[in-house]
Parts: structure tokens; C-alpha cells; sequence
């Protein structure tokens, strides 16, 4: 039987869903619906402990509509985005339209190239520091998006932000219905459509670290190691608030992780102070001269780690025929 090849709109779906995604929840569905690629939020699929507000959640599916776009631009097309389009359907996150043709920079290229290598690397850092270029592509693949990253070793933030890293593990590691939801997804068996199995974990750490890793992304079988004293750690914001910006962090993060990749950085999140109350607040007020801060990423080279799985194109896409049939 000969299989047909895959469309542009195809390979832009496979990109989509190798968006990273908090505890690989996938949270996004897509609808077709001519030279159209709707983005939505899948309510059934947010953290209700961990991201009530489906902050990261918007981040994850921002992420999505980057891979999308990059995608659908090394294929030829110029695409449009408009971010969170409709008031009255507040979980269509992003409508991505084709817009006639244009040629892929080599950057693009790069980028796209990346998305199928990008992985969260959980594992020990090599002792090895980040040059000063690497960082600058950093920084400028935010911006492009209209994100900002702010290195904390350059700040003087470093010993506060990693404090409410600490802090905010410790008080998920008191809150059992916190523990049950990161245990649900966490430690999957490999070949898991989604969740984190228990091959993608880090090993525990062998004595204590400045910055805390998450005890539910340790995998118990693996002999203690030690992990870096003090990584590079960027907190990636943008100057608007709100569910819009959420979006937009997203794209900008999801470039920042690519051009990583693509530099041969390994990267990893902490997201444990934006998951807690108490330490959300205290982000907020130590960032308020910046910005919004939306994810804290680990960055530095590692040793190649499996990529986690994700759930077939078809089991998040549905197509639209008509004005009256309903997106989901």
C-alpha cells in the first residue's frame, strides 16, 4: 500500500506536539479548517494543583504555535499569528493562517532543525561555562519574540531566586494532593505517550545542591550523582501580563530553547516557585522593575538524554468543514 506523503500542514502538526509541556501534559488540541491552524487549550489536560490558572499551560501550547510557524516558514509559507484572537472562547489560544510564500532564513532553518533534538535535559551539567555569545543568542531569540531573558549570576538575584526554588519544593513536598498530581504523571514506563517516564529523570543528587530539583523528576533507580553547585540560570519575562503574555512567553520560550539546542546547550525548567503561592508573590515583586516572570530555565551542556514520547498528531486534531461545526 503506498501511504501518501505528508502535507505542510502534517509536518507543522508533528513539530506542534514536540512543544515542551509542564510533566509532558500535553496540553493543546489543534483544529484545521482550510489554510488554518487553531490552537487550543485542553482544560482536561492543565495541572489543577501545580496551574489552576492554566499559566504554564498557555506557555506550553505558545510553545506549540512556535514549532507551527517555524515549521510552515522552512516550508515556504509566510504564517500569521493573532493570539488569543476571540474574547468569547478564551482557550483558543492562537490561530495561525497561511499568508502566501517567503523564503526561510538560514536561522529559521537552524531552528527548525532543532525542534525534533530539543529535549529537557534533567540530568548533572557538565562543568563547563556558558560563553558570552551563547548567551547573547539567547537573550536576542527572546526578543525577536517580545520576550526578555535576564540572567540572575548577572543581576544579583542568583541566592533569592534559588531560596524560593528551595522553598517552593519544600512546600510541595508537605502538600500530599500536590505529591499526588506530580505522581500521576511522573515516572511513566518508557514508551509512555505522555507523563515523564522514569528514563527521562535525573538521578538523585548526591548531597546538597544551590538550586533544587524536583524530587518527583528523580528516578530512584539510578545511583546518586552530583549536580552542578550553580548553573546558569535564566528567568525568561515580558513587560505585559495576562493570558496574552502568557502566549507570547511562550513563542519567545520555545525560541529560546530551539537556539539553545541549536548551540548544543542543554536546558531544563524550575518551575516549583511559579507553582506555589507564597513564592509566585515573591517572583512577582523581586522582577516588578522587568516584567512578568513566566519560567526559570536551567541552562548549561549535558550529556544526550532520550526524548520523551508524545501523543500521535490524530489523537489532538480535529478538522473543520464548515461554520457550524464546533472546534472540538
Amino acid at each position: 500500500m503506498i501511504r501518501p506523503l505528508p502535507t505542510v500542514f502534517d509536518q507543522a502538526l508533528a513539530a506542534a506536539v514536540r512543544a515542551p509541556s509542564p510533566h509532558n501534559t500535553q496540553p493543546w488540541r489543534f483544529v484545521v479548517e482550510h489554510e488554518v491552524i487553531e490552537v487550543w487549550l485542553d482544560r482536561e489536560r492543565v495541572l489543577t494543583v501545580a496551574d489552576p490558572h492554566g499559566r504554564e499551560a498557555r506557555l506550553a501550547c505558545g510553545a506549540a504555535a512556535f514549532n507551527l510557524v517555524i515549521c510552515l516558514r522552512v516550508n515556504g509559507f509566510a504564517a500569521v499569528v493573532r493570539m488569543l484572537p476571540d474574547p468569547a472562547e478564551p482557550d483558543l489560544v492562537a490561530v495561525i493562517r497561511l499568508d502566501g510564500n517567503q523564503k526561510a532564513t538560514a536561522g529559521e532553518r537552524r531552528l527548525a532543525e532543532a525542534v525534533f533534538r530539543r529535549h529537557t535535559n534533567r540530568r548533572p551539567l557538565l562543568d563547563k561555562e556558558v560563553p558570552p555569545a551563547a548567551r547573547t543568542a539567547l537573550k536576542s531569540a527572546a526578543l525577536q519574540e517580545g520576550g526578555q531573558i535576564e540572567y540572575l549570576n548577572v543581576s544579583g538575584r542568583y541566592s533569592t531566586v534559588a531560596s524560593l526554588v528551595r522553598q517552593a519544593e519544600a512546600l510541595q513536598a508537605d502538600n500530599p494532593v500536590f505529591r499526588a498530581e506530580a505522581e500521576y504523571w511522573t515516572h511513566r514506563e518508557p514508551g509512555s505517550p505522555d507523563g515523564v517516564p522514569k528514563t527521562a529523570s535525573g538521578p538523585p543528587p548526591y548531597g546538597p545542591g544551590v538550586v533544587t530539583l524536583r524530587a518527583s523528576h528523580e528516578n530512584e533507580n539510578l545511583p546518586p550523582r552530583e549536580y552542578e553547585q550553580e548553573p546558569l540560570l535564566g528567568v525568561l519575562l515580558t513587560r505585559d501580563r495576562g493570558p496574552h503574555a502568557e502566549v507570547r512567553a511562550g513563542m519567545a520560550m520555545q525560541r529560546v530553547l530551539l537556539t539553545a539546542t541549536a548551540e548544543g546547550l542543554a536546558t531544563s525548567f524550575l518551575s516549583q516557585p511559579f507553582e506555589t503561592a507564597r513564592t509566585r508573590a515573591s517572583l512577582d515583586r523581586i522582577f516588578a522593575g522587568f516584567g512578568q516572570p513566566h519560567t526559570l530555565l536551567r541552562i548549561g551542556y549535558g550529556s544526550p538524554t532520550r526524548l520523551t514520547d508524545r501523543r500521535p498528531v490524530e489523537d489532538v486534531l480535529s478538522h473543520r468543514t464548515g461554520p457550524d461545526v464546533p472546534a472540538s
